[in-house]
C-alpha cells in the first residue's frame, strides 16, 4: 500500500464538494482531502477538483472572493479535475452560457456546450466504458444537467470517454470524458456513486504529475 503523499483540494466556493471529500478520505495516497475556498488554502494542495454545481454562480463567487486569478494559475500548472459544472469551469470556451457569458479558468483547449442534455427531469444514468483509465468494467455515470464537449482545439486533448447511447438530442459518441496534459474533466458526477475507481485514477494521474 503506497504511502498517504497527496493533499487534495476540492473548491468549495459552490456545490457538491463534500461528496468529493468523503471518497477521496478512503484512499490511501491521500494525506489530507480539503475545502477550497481561499488562495492560502489552494496555494497549500498538490491537486484540486472542481465539483460540480452551478457554473455560473461558481465563476461569480470565484470572482467575488478574488480567486479568480489564482485558479487560473492554477489549473496552469498543477492537476485539475473538473466534474460537470466543474468541467465548463475548466474549459476555454462555453457555449449555452446567459448574455455576456461568463468567467472561465481557461484550462482545457475545448468548447463545452452547457447544459446539453437539458433540465434537471432529463437526468439520467448510464454505464460508461472508459478503457484507457479504467480498464473494461464499466462506470456508472450520473448526468445532472450536464455539459458535454462539442470541440477540441488542440491535440493535446485526448478523448477517454464517450457517450455509447443517444440521450434526447445528443448522439452516441459524444465526448464526455477528456484528459490534457496534467488536466481531467467529466462532465458526469463521479462523487454521487459508490463507485471511487475515478477518484482513485485522479490520486495515481495526479502522483504522476507531481513526480
Amino acid at each position: 500500500m503506497s504511502a498517504a503523499t497527496l493533499t487534495v483540494g476540492v473548491l468549495a466556493l459552490q456545490g457538491a464538494f463534500i461528496e468529493h471529500i468523503h471518497m477521496l478520505n478512503k484512499i490511501p495516497e491521500v494525506k489530507e482531502a480539503i475545502p477550497v475556498r481561499t488562495e492560502e488554502q489552494l496555494n497549500s494542495v498538490d491537486c484540486l477538483i472542481i465539483p460540480g454545481g452551478e457554473s455560473t454562480a461558481m465563476a461569480l463567487i470565484a470572482e467575488r472572493c478574488n480567486m479568480l486569478e489564482p485558479l487560473r494559475a492554477f489549473v496552469q500548472k498543477k492537476p485539475t479535475w473538473g466534474t460537470c459544472a466543474g468541467m465548463i469551469m475548466l474549459a476555454k470556451e462555453a457555449t449555452g452560457a446567459k448574455k455576456g457569458g461568463q468567467q472561465l479558468f481557461n484550462g482545457l483547449d475545448v468548447v463545452v456546450n452547457r447544459n446539453q442534455f437539458g433540465t434537471q427531469k432529463e437526468s439520467f444514468q448510464t454505464m460508461l466504458h472508459l478503457p484507457e483509465i479504467l480498464g473494461e468494467e464499466p462506470f456508472p455515470a450520473v448526468f445532472i444537467r450536464a455539459p458535454v464537449i462539442s470541440q477540441i482545439k488542440s491535440d493535446d486533448v485526448k478523448i477517454v470517454g464517450r457517450l455509447e447511447h443517444k440521450h434526447g438530442q445528443t448522439e452516441a459518441e459524444t465526448a464526455v470524458a477528456v484528459t490534457q496534459n496534467h488536466l481531467f474533466a467529466t462532465a458526469f458526477h463521479p462523487e454521487l456513486t459508490s463507485d471511487n475507481r475515478l477518484h482513485q485514477f485522479f490520486v495515481s494521474f495526479a502522483l504522476k504529475c507531481k513526480n
